[in-house]
């Protein structure tokens, strides 16, 4: 245990000294353990919580994931995404990427209120969305990784930043890599961070262009030559046609939906990708370091799990708001009186 805390006190010095940005700011860096003794049930809560809702909802798992990225790709990961429009804030819920498609957010309430009933003001809402969706990765046989905490929470929202930042459905490969490139994020942490789609639903708006785009067929079709994919394309037509039927869901890995594996990137060397935004990994790649990647991590699941838990780390440390900046939210949902 001495040589365990050992450790985490020399990576906290070299990353205080170094200028690790993707753990500090100004005001100090986010810690392991920062609720030992502050809120000693915080991981408890949270994890039991996380477990409910998904075996309610298997979907909810991919939702609560979502939830954090979609917060940490908007002026950080400080909560934003929770805030409800009010006063002089226009919610980020009501941006195109999240419009209609974030879910979870009662989820985060109730854990939320335990949380106060526990150890008031002490939880921010940036943690808990953090480490729910580190658990709501476990939930469905993924990794589990050590969440640095220590965020307090925005006293802002940015509609503006979601519609701009958030990462489109139909975004190409270089779209792709400036959107994480922008959050301090390398190609490495795009290709990993995009196996969070071996878990979760998307609605047909999403995939349409997908499905009857002809040069995107072209791409495949022409060397189909056990119709692998022309199958595979007739079933996303059935499910989502020319027009209609907008919101009706595929899953977005078809091979194991509700469970977190690498199958992922088998779909994506078989062209079966559901989302343009996916399959761009291995079309667009025209260097073929990221095809690289995708056979890595298709052939090898224990490699995908640890690249994804610490691209996952890197991402819940962009931009964390700490020290005396921003506040701890009574209610998920709206800034302190």
């Amino acid at each position: 245990m001495m040589e365990q805390k050992g450790r985490i006190f020399l990576i906290l010095v070299a990353m205080v000294f170094h200028g690790a940005e993707s753990f500090s700011d100004d005001d100090g860096p986010l810690v392991l353990d920062y609720y030992k003794e502050k809120c000693p049930l915080l991981e408890e809560i949270v994890r039991h919580n996380v477990e409910v809702a998904v075996f309610k909802d298997p979907r909810m798992a991919a939702s609560l994931l979502r939830l954090h990225f979609h917060d940490c790709f908007v002026m950080g990961c400080d909560a934003s995404v929770l805030l409800d429009s009010f006063g002089g804030i226009t919610s980020e819920k009501q941006a195109g990427p999240n419009l209609n498609s974030l879910r979870g957010f009662e989820v985060i309430d109730q854990i939320k209120y335990l949380l106060e009933e526990a150890c008031p003001r002490t939880v921010s809402c940036a943690d808990i969305l953090a480490v729910a969706a580190r658990d709501s990765v476990a939930s469905r046989g993924g990794p589990s990784w050590d969440v640095w905490l220590g965020r307090r929470d925005s006293l802002q929202a940015s509609f503006s930043g979601a519609n701009q930042f958030i990462p489109t459905p139909n975004s190409s490969l270089q779209t792709l890599i400036s959107n994480f490139k922008q959050q301090g994020l390398d190609i490495g942490d795009l290709v990993a961070l995009s196996g969070s789609h071996t878990i979760g639903k998307a609605r047909c708006l999403n995939f349409r262009q997908r499905v009857y785009d002809v040069n995107f067929r072209g791409q495949y079709e022409i060397y189909d030559k056990y119709r692998r994919y022309t199958s595979f394309r007739r079933i996303l037509q059935s499910i989502c046609p020319k027009s209609g039927r907008n919101k009706d869901l595929a899953p977005l890995d078809f091979m194991t939906p509700a469970r977190f594996d690498n199958h992922y990137y088998v779909n994506l060397l078989q062209g079966k990708g559901l989302l343009v935004s996916d399959n761009v990994l291995v079309t667009q790649d025209h260097e073929g370091e990221i095809l690289k990647q995708v056979w890595a991590y298709a052939t090898d699941e224990k490699l995908f799990f640890a690249a994804f838990a610490n691209s996952m780390v890197n991402m819940g440390n962009i931009n964390p708001i700490t020290g005396n900046q921003g506040e701890i939210r009574k209610n998920c949902r709206f800034v302190n009186n």
